[in-house]
C-alpha cells in the first residue's frame, strides 16, 4: 500500500516529535538524577528521532519546499509539546499560551497559503 507523501511525512514527524520531546522535556520530573547519565539518555532518545526526522524530510521534500517541511515540523512539535505538558508534566494550557500558539499556525497558513504569486 503507498500512502500519500503527506501522510508518510506527516506522520512520521508526530512519531519523531514524541521521541524529542521525551529526549528534551522527559528528564524534567526526575530532577535528582544525575544530568551526565540524564543527558546521555536524552541522547539515546534523541537517536530515535533522527530515525523518523531525516526520512520525513527525504521523503516529503519535493511535495513540500524546505520552508513549508519546517513549519510543519515546528506546528507538530508544539501540538505535542502541549499534549505532553499536559499530560506528563501536569501543567495547564493558559489563554496567553492558547493566544501565542494560534498566532504561529496563522504563520503557518501564511506559508503555506498560495496568494497567487508564485510559489509552492
Amino acid at each position: 500500500m503507498n500512502l500519500p507523501v503527506p501522510v508518510v511525512t506527516v506522520g512520521l514527524l508526530i512519531a519523531s516529535n514524541l521521541f524529542m520531546t521525551f529526549a528534551w522535556y522527559g528528564h524534567l520530573k526526575f530532577k535528582s538524577a544525575p544530568l551526565f547519565i540524564v543527558v546521555l539518555v536524552s541522547w539515546g532518545i534523541a537517536f530515535f528521532e533522527y530515525l523518523l526526522q531525516v526520512p520525513a524530510n527525504r521523503i516529503g521534500y519535493g511535495h513540500f519546499n524546505a520552508a513549508q517541511l519546517k513549519t510543519i515540523q515546528e506546528v507538530i512539535s508544539l501540538s505535542v509539546f502541549v499534549i505532553f505538558s499536559w499530560l506528563y508534566l501536569g501543567e495547564r494550557l493558559t489563554w496567553h499560551t492558547a493566544l501565542g500558539f494560534g498566532f504561529i499556525c496563522f504563520g503557518a497558513f501564511m506559508i503555506f497559503h498560495n496568494f497567487g504569486g508564485s510559489g509552492h
